[in-house]
This record gives structure tokens, sequence and C-alpha cells, in this order.
């Protein structure tokens, strides 16, 4: 792959991933663009390594606020990972339940079809960008209109853990707005919700990038082996300028989050998802 492509891609995952407007949908469609196949080897693992690259950028960004917040004491620490762990286990239990609903419905007549073969279809991501829109369009106008808060109790995490379960089913259902959104809705404040839901990034990274590289393994092993150097140096030079894309990306956001203007973030996902569904109807 040409260096102009990994750094459009890089730079395209590290913005989309930490701003609420769904990385997922950005990079496939970025990916069409550009001639390129989302269900390759190489791009599955470009992928991967554009994941890390981002993760990193939320705890070079995020770790001064945790370690004031959730490390600053035992007790903190204790309440973070009990409330860390219960979302993070409803996001298992909620991500597994409807994978599974949706492979024996849509997948009942193809045994060996998994969920991530909707993921590059543009006609289910449209929609999903345009639900993800209204959540944060719906959250940001409440927000303005009712600006305390407080911050993330058990019920609220695990309202937030389940729905970045549904996050793990729908490409365009972006996982930082829904769940920032989600817990502001709930009634968390502003700065907690968006702590709490990028903490749950990180512990949830590790998994799914897991999951796709056995997937990548055990699935296209004979691929992965022909390519498999320049892959990994592609995804290596990849994920750096993720990294410094995802920082840019981070301080965007907190601003755009601290001066009320959340709701812009949902104008832009609804005006992404006509997009998308136009590109999708000119044969994307």
């Amino acid at each position: 792959m040409s260096l102009i492509r990994i750094v459009i891609l890089a730079i395209v995952q590290g913005l989309a991933e930490l701003l609420p407007i769904s990385s997922s949908a950005h990079v496939v469609v970025a990916e069409k663009l550009l001639g390129l196949d989302p269900s390759s080897p190489p791009m599955t693992l470009l992928l991967v390594m554009l994941h890390t690259g981002t993760m990193l950028a939320v705890i070079v960004y995020f770790w001064k606020r945790w370690k004031n917040t959730y490390f600053q004491n035992t007790a903190h620490l204790k309440r973070f990972t009990q409330l860390a762990a219960v979302a993070t286990i409803l996001t298992a239990v909620t991500g597994e339940i409807f994978i599974k609903l949706i492979e024996n419905t849509l997948f009942r007549n193809a045994p060996h079809a998994e969920i991530e073969d909707l993921f590059s279809h543009l006609e289910i991501i449209a929609p999903a960008l345009a639900v993800a829109g209204l959540l944060t369009l719906v959250a940001g106008i409440v927000e303005k209109r009712h600006s305390h808060g407080t911050e993330v109790n058990l019920r609220q995490a695990c309202v937030i853990g389940a729905v970045q379960g549904l996050c793990l089913c729908f490409r365009g259902f972006s996982r930082s707005g829904a769940t920032i959104s989600t817990g502001m809705l709930a009634g968390v404040a502003k700065a907690p919700a968006e702590n709490f839901s990028f903490a749950l990034a990180v512990i949830l990274t590790p998994p799914v990038v897991g999951r796709e590289i056995l997937r990548l393994v055990h699935g296209h092993r004979d691929g992965l082996a022909n390519g498999l150097s320049s892959a990994i140096y592609s995804g290596l030079l990849g994920a750096v300028f993720a990294f410094i894309a995802g920082l840019i990306a981070l301080r965007w956001l907190s601003h755009l989050l601290e001066a009320g203007r959340w709701y812009l973030f949902g104008i832009y996902c609804l005006v992404a998802a006509v997009i998308v569904e136009t590109l999708h109807f000119y044969g994307y």
C-alpha cells in the first residue's frame, strides 16, 4: 500500500475514533473511495494497528485526569474499578447477545458467516450514523438546558456499558458519541462522562484487537503469510499517524464539550448519514 493511503487512513481513523462521529464508518468509506478492500488481510491488520495508536493517544491525553480522579486514593480506585468492571461486563453480554441474534437471523443460511461481514455495507452504516447523530443531538440540547450533573454511579455505569455493547454490533454507531451522550442523558456531568467513556475504551480495545487478530490468523492464514512484513510495516507507520491525529482530536473534543457544543457532532453525523447513503446509491 502506498504511503499516502496509509497516512490518509491513519488520519481518518485517529480523528474519527476519538470524536463522536464513528471511526469505522469513516474508515470504511475512505477505503472504498481509495479502491481498497476493507475485508482483506492487510487492511484488517492495518485497522488493528490504527486502533492501537489511538488507544495510546487516549492514555497519554487522559492520564493526568485519571490520576487526579480515579487514582487519587484507594477509595476512588476501588469505586472506579467496580464501575468499570460492571460496565465492561454489560458491554460483553449485550454485545454477544446482539451479535448472536444478528448472526442467527440474517446469516442463518450461511453457517460460516460472521457479523463482521456486514461492517462494510454502507446501507447499514448510514442508519447507524443517523441514530448516533440523533442521540448526540438530543444529549447536546438537553445538556445546554440542564447544565448540572453528577459523577458516574452504578446505575449510570450499567446503562453506559450496555449501550457500548450495541456499538460493537453496528458500524456507524459511534462508541464515544453513544456512551458520552448516554451518560449525559442519564445525568452524568460532561467531564466525568468523557473521562469514564474513554477509560472504558482503553479497557475494551485490547480484547477487540485480539479478536480481530485471531480472525485474521484463522480466516486468512495464507494471505497474511504472503505479505506479513509489508502489512506490519504499514501498520506501525499508520499507528504513529493515528496517535498524532488522536491527540489533536481529543483536544478538539474536550474544547467543544466544555463549550456546550456537543450537539454539533450530532448534526455532523446526520449529514454524514445522508452522504453515506448517497455513496451507497451510486454503487460504493
